[in-house]
């Protein structure tokens, strides 16, 4: 028995499912800080290292987001779990911030349900899918 088959790639198709995906890990990064923010668990004295904290899309061409927080303390306070921050402004706040959203739990859950949304939203505006 013998099977042939013939393959056609859809290029256009592919391209704007690759644009979908970057649009998707864009707006995900987007949900997660506002997550982080809402969540009250950066420590906060003045606010300032909570304001500084950014979507880095340097990378967004290989599908890569970033989430960046600045100030020259930022590193300090999140590498030390340790300390006692004050709960006075944000109740859960503490150092380590961002490790519930790429360790396995539910905050990772999370963001992979919300990444998930987001691609079939976009395919869905852009007529890929119905």
């Amino acid at each position: 028995m013998k099977v042939t088959t013939k393959v056609t790639l859809n290029q256009s198709w592919l391209t704007e499912t690759k644009k979908i995906m970057r649009q998707a890990v864009e707006l995900t990064a987007e949900a997660v800080l506002t997550d982080i923010r809402t969540s009250g668990v950066v420590p906060k004295d003045t606010g300032e290292l909570e304001r500084s904290g950014f979507v880095d899309l340097s990378e967004i061409r290989n599908a890569i987001a970033g989430i960046v927080f600045d100030t020259p303390y930022a590193r300090r306070l999140y590498w030390h779990p340790e300390y006692n921050f004050r709960k006075d402004k944000n109740r859960n706040a503490r150092g380590k911030w961002m490790e519930p959203y790429h360790t396995p739990g539910q905050k990772k859950e999370w963001v992979v349900e919300t990444f998930g949304k987001f691609v079939r939203m976009l395919m869905k505006q852009k007529g890929l899918i119905k």
